[in-house]
């Protein structure tokens, strides 16, 4: 089944998931967001290990 990421209203804009992994997130107007509704294959590791590091906690991975 494929997963879904998303960045919920308590994202900070540190910006560390766009350092982590720039094909999936970008900052918008201070705040993080997806870039897709679905993760591809070969990202899932990546939107994962930003899920885990975000220090705001604000990264779904499903």
């Amino acid at each position: 089944m494929p997963k879904s990421c998303r960045v919920n209203e308590a994202c900070i804009g540190c910006g560390l998931c766009e350092g982590t992994c720039p094909a999936l997130f970008e900052l918008v107007d201070g705040v993080a967001r997806c870039k897709v509704d679905e993760v591809p294959d070969d990202l899932v590791a990546d939107a994962e290990d930003a899920a885990a590091n975000c220090p705001a906690q604000a990264i779904e991975v499903e």
